[in-house]
C-alpha cells in the first residue's frame, strides 16, 4: 500500500497509524504548490481534489478521506483495538468523534490558516474553533483519550490537527494562531499521545522532530 502525503499535514494521522499497527507502509511525499509526488507522478491524476491523504491499496483501489482511510487500516488489524468492531455502537461513536474532528475542527483550522485570504472572518473562526477545543478538553478530564483509556485512530487525526496550533516544529503554512495554554486536560493528552513510540516514529520519518 501507499500513502500519500504532505509532512505535518492531516496525513500524518495515518502515518501514526500505519505505525501503531506496524503496516508495510510506502510513504509518497506530494508537494501542495505543484500536486506533483517526489517520484514526479501527478497527484492530481490520484486525488483530483488535490488534497492528501489518499491511500493506494495496489489493487487500482484508492481511498481518499481521512477518516475512512483511518478506518481502514484500524479494521487490517481488529485485535490492535485502535477502532471497535464495525456494528457495534463504540464503533458509531468513533464515527461522531470523526465526523466532529473533520467537519469542526479540522475545517475549522482553515480560515486560521489562511488568514490573510480569510480576512476578518477569522474574528468569527478563532472563537468557534476554541470552543471546540475547551469541549474536548472536557471530555479529557476523566479519560486519557478521546473515547476512553484506549488510543484510537480518533486521537491520531487529533493530534496531527492540534499539531498546527501547538507544534514548534511547522513552517508558517501549517501554522495557526491559536494556543492551548489554558486547556490543561488537553496538554496532558497531547503529552501522552506524543509519546508513544509509533508517533515519535511518524514524526521523525516526517522530519518533524
Amino acid at each position: 500500500m501507499k500513502l500519500y502525503s504532505i509532512p505535518a499535514s492531516c496525513s500524518l494521522a495515518p502515518h501514526i497509524v500505519a505505525h501503531e499497527l506496524g503496516l508495510d507502509l510506502t510513504i509518497c511525499r506530494v508537494d501542495h504548490a505543484t500536486h506533483r509526488t517526489e517520484a514526479g507522478e501527478d497527484y492530481l491524476a490520484v486525488n483530483p481534489h488535490g488534497y492528501v491523504p489518499a491511500l493506494d491499496l495496489g489493487d487500482g483501489t484508492v481511498l481518499r478521506e481521512g477518516p475512512a482511510i483511518l478506518q481502514y487500516l484500524a479494521d487490517l488489524k481488529p485485535a490492535a483495538g485502535l477502532a471497535p468492531a464495525n456494528g457495534s455502537f463504540a464503533r458509531y461513536r468513533l464515527q461522531e468523534m470523526l465526523g466532529f474532528l473533520n467537519s469542526e475542527i479540522h475545517k475549522g483550522f482553515v480560515p486560521l490558516l489562511y488568514a490573510r485570504l480569510a480576512g476578518r472572518w477569522v474574528e468569527t473562526a478563532k472563537p468557534k474553533l476554541e470552543a471546540r477545543y475547551a469541549w474536548i478538553d472536557g471530555q479529557l478530564a476523566a479519560q486519557d483519550f478521546l473515547l476512553g483509556d484506549s488510543f484510537t485512530v480518533a486521537d491520531a487525526y487529533l493530534f496531527a490537527l492540534t499539531g498546527w496550533g501547538q507544534a514548534p516544529w511547522l513552517t508558517s503554512y501549517y501554522r495557526a494562531d491559536i494556543h492551548f495554554d489554558r486547556l490543561h486536560n488537553l496538554q496532558a493528552w497531547y503529552g501522552r499521545v506524543r509519546g508513544r513510540p509509533a508517533v515519535q516514529t511518524a514524526l521523525q520519518a516526517e522530519g518533524l522532530r
